[in-house]
């Protein structure tokens, strides 16, 4: 019984031989590694500049930067400051970037965390009419079962302009999170600054 080839298509076969692509692809996730260190000196700049979080303990937890190439079979690389995660609790802020898709900052609130912030959250959405910034909205999670899916797609976001504030106070776990486009790459870094900044001010219960 002969053995069944293995065939490649004519972009496959013309991939396989050509090292650069994945050289430059290497070299891109290298870059986006090296920018997520660079912000997140920032980010533990803004802590310590806000008088009520720089003494928080949980902003005292080293940052984390890890990657991969397996998110519905693509690369990616991730920032976590804070990030404290439990069986019961969660407290994060992540960093993602997503190749193909987007760059995306989320909050993640569960148990003890939620229950703390719910109201702070609730009433800055209240008063903002739920997009404060038009050109990078705020999107909440409407995911009940999974916390570790990044993507925007209907079932697992919801734009928080469509999103009663109400309602907050009924989800399992708070994720909120912004994107932008990869095309917007010059953007990128004052774009995560702002956001990194909105959700301090969210979280110290501070009038933006």
């Amino acid at each position: 019984m002969s053995k069944a080839k293995v065939r490649l298509s004519a972009k496959e076969q013309e991939l396989v031989v050509n090292a650069d692509w994945i050289l430059t692809k290497n070299a891109i996730i290298q870059k986006v590694y090296s920018f997520f260190g660079q912000i997140c000196e920032t980010y533990q700049a803004q802590v310590q500049a806000n008088p009520i979080l720089a003494n928080d303990p949980v902003f005292a937890i080293a940052p984390k930067i890890s990657k991969g190439d397996q998110y519905e079979g693509l690369p990616w690389v991730m920032l976590d400051y804070p990030r404290v995660f439990s069986v019961q609790d969660a407290f994060a802020i992540r960093t993602f970037f997503w190749w193909g898709n987007q760059m995306s900052i989320t909050l993640q609130l569960q148990g003890k965390y939620q229950q703390f912030y719910s109201n702070a959250i609730q009433q800055y959405f209240s008063l903002r009419a739920g997009n404060p910034h038009a050109q990078y909205p705020w999107y909440v999670c409407i995911n009940p079962e999974d916390p570790w899916q990044h993507h925007f797609r209907e079932d697992n976001y919801l734009p928080a302009a469509a999103f009663p504030a109400a309602a907050f106070s009924q989800l399992p776990f708070i994720k909120l999170a912004k994107k932008i486009p990869l095309d917007e790459w010059d953007d990128m870094e004052f774009f995560l600054q702002e956001t990194f900044k909105d959700i301090l001010l969210l979280l110290g219960n501070q009038t933006i």
